[in-house]
């Protein structure tokens, strides 16, 4: 009897430790319930409501007033009419009491040597007949300064070109004498077309010549006017200095040179030519380094499509003595990349 009134006791605990349980689990949920229901009320209601009003102090700022000397200066410059450009014409705004005839136009590439000698030296040549007796050109040559001059075209060991500053380059070593002599091309002929040359080049013109084996001598290092006094001067040192022998030992009038036609390239940079004559058998050799070799043609190349060409470029004409067909197809490429001609003589 009394084991039965326990077991009844002990599960009575037990249900009703249950529903405690149970209660504060419900509680709990229930006050969780409330808590999120109020938050959610809260929120609404902030969106709802009308914000508080408020009251700010901003700055005023105010940009003082601009004196008249300023608004002056401002109107004169809105009104100020752009400056004329230089190809603008000159024309008056009135008539004037006088009509101006216009300017006429002035050849200027037949300018007048300032030398007053010069211009009296003209003007006997001309009384001397239209014979060409005294004149001192070779007929079909421009004289100085003459219409048929440069800006007509010239030629030069059967190339035709133009250009204002020409340059003439000759390799006289003694292969290229001997094979110039074979063909028949003597040392007086050169020297006869190179003088003709010169008789073609107006006033207005420069030139320079450079003579070469592996040293090099030049009549000038820059080119000079082609007045009369220049091509005179150019004569005798044709006729004096002219390499005969196919050797140059370096001396006060020879530049030592060891890197043969390119060290001559180097000094036409210099002279910026628009025109240059090079006469050789296209078989170039050098010093580089110490021991004589041939010249390679990407240092050719180099020079000639780079520094000589420049924003105007320069045309190379190119006569060639018994070419071998390796230095033909280079100096070739090298030709074609100036927009120049090579003619070989054989």
């Amino acid at each position: 009897m009394r084991a039965t009134v326990a077991s009844a006791s002990e599960i009575f605990r037990k249900q009703q430790r249950k529903r405690i349980i149970i209660t504060v689990i419900l509680a709990s949920i229930g006050v969780h319930v409330i808590a999120g229901v109020v938050a959610g009320i809260v929120i609404v209601a902030r969106f709802l409501t009308e914000p508080t009003a408020e009251f700010k102090v901003i700055k005023d700022i105010r940009i003082p007033v601009q004196d008249r000397e300023h608004k002056m200066n401002m109107a004169a410059f809105d009104g100020m009419a752009p400056k004329p450009s230089f190809t603008d014409k000159l024309q008056s705004l009135r008539p004037g009491p006088l009509a101006l005839p216009e300017l006429p136009k002035v050849p200027m590439d037949q300018l007048l040597p300032l030398d007053p000698a010069e211009i009296l030296a003209d003007q006997v040549a001309a009384l001397a007949g239209t014979d060409g007796a005294g004149s001192g050109v070779a007929p079909g040559a421009a004289g100085s300064g003459g219409a048929a001059g440069i800006q007509s075209g010239f030629s030069f060991m059967g190339i035709e070109s133009t250009g204002k500053r020409v340059l003439l380059i000759f390799d006289v070593s003694a292969s290229v004498l001997n094979k110039a002599r074979k063909r028949g091309i003597s040392l007086e002929r050169i020297k006869e077309e190179t003088i003709a040359l010169l008789e073609q080049l107006p006033i207005n013109s420069r030139f320079g010549i450079i003579q070469f084996t592996q040293n090099f001598k030049a009549f000038r290092e820059e080119l000079v006017a082609a007045t009369d006094a220049n091509r005179s001067a150019a004569k005798e040192w044709i006729e004096g200095e002219w390499v005969a022998t196919g050797s140059m030992q370096a001396s006060a009038k020879v530049k030592r040179n060891p890197r043969g036609v390119v060290g001559v390239f180097e000094l036409g940079v210099r002279m910026s030519p628009d025109v240059i004559f090079l006469i050789s058998d296209a078989s170039f050799q050098w010093k580089e380094g110490g021991g004589l070799s041939d010249v390679p043609w990407k240092e050719i190349g180099k020079i000639v499509k780079g520094p000589l060409q420049g924003d105007d470029g320069c045309v190379l004409n190119f006569v060639g003595f018994e070419m071998k067909p390796d230095d033909k197809r280079e100096m070739g490429s090298v030709v074609r990349a100036t927009r120049g001609k090579m003619r070989e003589i054989e």
